[in-house]
């Protein structure tokens, strides 16, 4: 928070219009941006609604229901969903359906934990904690949730922070309980012997038949309180967040949600996590595997500073980046139950307007490049979700694949790379890499070290074999996107500093000058 002298300073700049001039974008555009607080700052800072119309905010959501509590008076509500309307802002509601197994919120350790009407989660180890599972009492109460927003005149729902049964990103979830033994141990007629290797499975991440169905267990389980709180008010659009890497091991079965709103995945919430180059590469990696799942419209970003104050507003605003070079056509910027500094709005206004702008370049373009982007079954199913994306940093084109590629240079998890090495995953023409472990000599792939010199190293063995492809010549971190069809490459900057970049193509060159964390399209 800063001072309220400060405010209405900021105020007062967005009134002249320096932070506005977003109308064109609010009506037709590609690009949304979206924030999420809540009546109790909006009572205590009232000049905040001009910063937010001032700043390109085009929705605004309000939590509702937090961790299993009426978070906020629905007369509050109402009187700041009319209010906010009334600035051509659309206004929207999010709960926290599950409970977070951890403090996520930021202000009111009242809401930290479940109530105890509730039953606890257990864990693998039988110990107890809040959150992050599904028992009928959850989801009838969440049914209640989606029902009461459809009384209040709100029209979409965000499941949020996060929708899954894992704890953590990289965990194999599920609740561990009496009564989800009984059900699991029923349903796929097991034995309690089963329930012991099962565990032991999950503990080794080895992809069992007792492990494939334990997974595919929670994922009925969380696909199903989702089709029951959607059916109880069929009008309001329900949406998911999904956390970092969020897939079939945290029981989300993402093909389960296509036609859903859904927040892809991000984890670096403070400075010390994103500005690390491979923060950057890691937080970009997972948006564009979740990408896979969603359409761009109905994609959302997961733009947070968490604690609200550890995230800076240069690295805040260069997150947006992420989103324009994934295709997600949403940004949902939010900070816990309190808000990110006020003075962030001064960076972040302009960087939304220009992202906004080069986004309606290149929407619905499809990224190609000789770099794979593949997050295969065993990442998804009980990988550790430790990314190898440092190539992404490259300077030459990439591209996602859901299968393996039949061309070009594939970068695997280790997860991943031990399924090439033992003959289940197999190439289609595509040269797999991996980059970690102490096997360096593993059958079928090539081993390049996951860090910068090794990756430019792997470069230039590649550049004398791109013929009609773009590349950045220079041996500096940036993101190199390119959309063939309309000859444009989108070229992010990753360092802290103003860089010169020099845009290859066969015969041809393109200097271009990109500030520290920005980005730039490129017409080739």
């Amino acid at each position: 928070m800063i001072d309220r002298r400060d405010f209405l300073k900021i105020s007062a700049v967005a009134g002249t219009g320096t932070l506005a001039g977003f109308s064109s974008f609010k009506n037709g555009g590609i690009r949304s941006f979206s924030l999420c607080t809540n009546t109790t700052v909006l009572n205590s800072n009232p000049e905040f609604l001009e910063l937010i119309a001032g700043s390109g905010v085009t929705d605004v959501w309000l939590p509702v229901f937090l961790n299993g509590y009426w978070a906020y008076p629905i007369e509050d509500l109402l009187l700041w969903k009319k209010k906010i309307e009334k600035k051509g802002i659309a206004v929207h509601s999010l709960s926290v359906p599950l409970g977070h197994p951890g403090n996520s919120l930021g202000n009111d350790a009242s809401f930290d934990t479940t109530p105890q009407r509730w039953p606890r989660s257990v864990d693998i180890d039988g110990k107890l904690y809040s959150g992050t599972s599904v028992h009928p009492i959850v989801t009838e109460e969440n049914k209640a949730v989606i029902q009461k927003v459809n009384q209040a005149g709100f029209k979409k729902l965000f499941l949020d922070d996060d929708f899954r049964l894992a704890r953590s990103p990289g965990n194999i979830g599920g609740c561990f309980c009496a009564e989800h033994q009984k059900d699991f141990l029923s349903k796929y007629g097991y034995a309690e012997i089963d329930w012991a290797d099962l565990k032991q499975n999950i503990k080794d991440r080895n992809l069992t038949s007792v492990l494939n169905s334990w997974i595919n267990f929670n994922c009925d389980q969380l696909t199903a309180s989702f089709i029951a709180q959607q059916a109880a008010a069929p009008d309001v659009e329900l949406g998911i967040m999904v956390m970092y890497l969020g897939s079939e091991k945290a029981g989300i079965r993402l093909a389960d949600y296509k036609g859903s709103l859904m927040r892809v995945g991000e984890l670096m919430f403070e400075d010390k996590h994103f500005s690390p180059l491979k923060g950057k590469t890691d937080e970009l990696l997972s948006a564009l595997f979740h990408r896979r799942f969603v359409s761009p419209e109905m994609a959302f970003s997961e733009t947070t500073a968490y604690p609200a104050t550890k995230l800076s507003a240069p690295n805040m605003a260069a997150k947006l980046h992420i989103s324009t070079i994934a295709d997600v056509r949403n940004t949902m910027m939010m900070s816990g139950l309190e808000p990110f500094p006020f003075t962030h709005w001064t960076t972040l206004a302009p960087v939304m307007k220009k992202a906004a702008s080069m986004h309606k370049k290149i929407a619905g373009q499809k990224l190609r490049g000789p770099l794979k982007h593949y997050w295969g079954e065993s990442s998804r199913m009980v990988g550790t979700d430790k990314p190898y994306s440092l190539f992404l940093a490259s300077g030459i084109p990439f591209e996602v694949t859901e299968t393996p590629a039949s061309d070009g240079w594939t970068f695997l998890s280790d997860f991943d790379a031990k399924d090439v090495h033992t003959g289940k995953l197999k190439t289609n023409g595509t040269t797999f890499v991996y980059g970690s472990g102490t096997d360096q000599k593993l059958h079928g792939l090539r081993f390049q070290a996951e860090n910068l010199q090794e990756i430019f190293t792997l470069k230039h063995e590649i550049i004398p074999q791109l013929k009609g492809i773009p590349f950045v010549e220079e041996d500096k971190p940036v993101v190199c996107a390119w959309y063939p069809e309309i000859k444009t490459i989108l070229l992010w900057n990753l360092s802290e500093t103003k860089e010169s970049f020099t845009i290859r193509m066969d015969d041809n060159k393109i200097t271009v000058e990109i500030d520290g964390l920005d980005a730039e399209l490129v017409h080739l």
